[in-house]
């Protein structure tokens, strides 16, 4: 069945669209999803093809976010959604209890609802209120500090009709009603906001910002929120007058020395004997270069896996590179392994490094026969080694 969206939502979904830069409209994606719950209880096909719809975007992308959030529900969800969190700190204090207990009464599992559709229950990993628990939430509204008989009273209640009071935020709504102000919408029922107090715990905090003085310098609630295009206007006249306080460079003067037939100011104005500039400045007549850490780390890298000849490297002038020098023999070679051998001597009765002397004995003379004779002698040894 094709569900139509009232006019209402519709509407709505245009003002959230506003919301965003001409070219940003996409990211009205999370409170439309919000939006159509509003109206279905619940993220269905035909809530992803409208938000697909009015984005211009294709239905895989939008269920793509649609199943990653969990709030966004992919199947049709009680009035009030009872998360229980089981995660380690409410579960070491007796969350899984309370979960265990709801689900035997109401005879539903995780993300299952009751058969009047009142209530769906679901374990939640965390609700990011520790210093409460164990938790449990209505709607996104908590209920501190719960026990099974206290988690059971508010079920009842529920299901009778009734709205218990939340013990921090708001008055309790539907999962409907929570689903409009998720897509930001004010919550327009009289007094509602006001009705909750806030958590000791979190008294506590402010408190302590008062006695010590804490506040966060030069904060105005009121600061209006600019558009994209107001923002870029602004950086763009910092940037302008940035660059106008700038002084000008001035050039460093130059003058040649008495007798000199060569002009100031031009190429090769160094006196007789004068160093030119840049061996001034390096003790090299290369000219100097820019420090690789002057460019951007992506330039530097590829620099650094594939120079060429036009890669500028900072020592040049110095740099001297190793060259293969004449290869050591075979008798330098076994001496050298001999002395490693005796200055690391093995721990235990494991076999020393180089064990089997004889056979490398062997080798050494047949190389060194080989190394003196023709090329028919060197075939011999080769083939005397494979034979070995």
């Amino acid at each position: 069945m094709t569900t139509t969206f009232s006019d209402e939502t519709r509407a709505r979904a245009r003002e959230i669209i506003a919301r965003y830069p001409a070219d940003r409209s996409r990211s009205a994606l999370l409170p439309l999803l919000h939006l159509v719950q509003s109206e279905e209880g619940y993220v269905s096909p035909a809530g992803v093809e409208f938000c697909a719809e009015v984005l211009g975007l294709n239905k895989a992308q939008v269920g793509a976010v649609a199943t990653f959030y969990t709030m966004y529900k992919r199947r049709p969800t009680g009035d009030f959604l009872v998360s229980v969190c089981t995660n380690t700190m409410c579960n070491v204090l007796g969350g899984q209890e309370v979960y265990d207990t709801l689900a035997e009464h109401l005879g539903v599992g995780h993300d299952e609802t009751t058969a009047d559709g009142k209530i769906t229950l679901e374990h939640a990993e965390c609700l990011a209120a520790c210093d409460y628990g164990p938790v449990m939430t209505v709607n996104y509204d908590f209920f501190d500090n719960v026990d099974p008989q206290s988690a059971l009273g508010v079920v009842e209640e529920l299901r009778a009709g009734g709205r218990p009071m939340p013990t921090r935020g708001a008055r309790l709504c539907t999962l409907k009603e929570m689903a409009v102000q998720l897509a930001g919408f004010a919550d327009e029922r009289e007094g509602a906001v006001a009705d909750g107090g806030p958590g000791e715990p979190t008294l506590r905090g402010l408190r302590l910002a008062e006695q010590h003085g804490i506040s966060v310098p030069g904060f105005d609630p009121n600061t209006p929120i600019r558009s994209k295009a107001e923002a870029d206007k602004v950086a763009a006249e910092a940037k302008a007058k940035a660059e106008a306080a700038k002084p000008a460079p001035t050039a460093a003067p130059t003058t040649a020395p008495t007798g000199s037939a060569v002009p100031s100011g031009t190429p090769g104005s160094a006196g007789v004997g004068e160093p030119a500039p840049a061996e001034r400045a390096t003790g090299s007549t290369a000219p100097d270069v820019k420090a690789p850490d002057a460019k951007s780390p992506e330039i530097r890298a590829a620099e650094t896996r594939q120079p060429d000849a036009q890669t500028a490297v900072a020592d040049a002038p110095g740099t001297k590179m190793p060259v293969d020098g004449t290869a050591p023999a075979a008798r330098d070679a076994q001496k050298a392994e001999a002395a490693g051998t005796a200055a690391n001597a093995p721990a235990g009765d494991g076999k020393p490094a180089g064990d089997e002397a004889g056979a490398q004995e062997r080798n050494l003379k047949e190389a060194e026969a080989g190394a003196g004779t023709n090329g028919a002698g060197s075939a011999v040894a080769s083939e005397t080694g494979v034979q070995k």
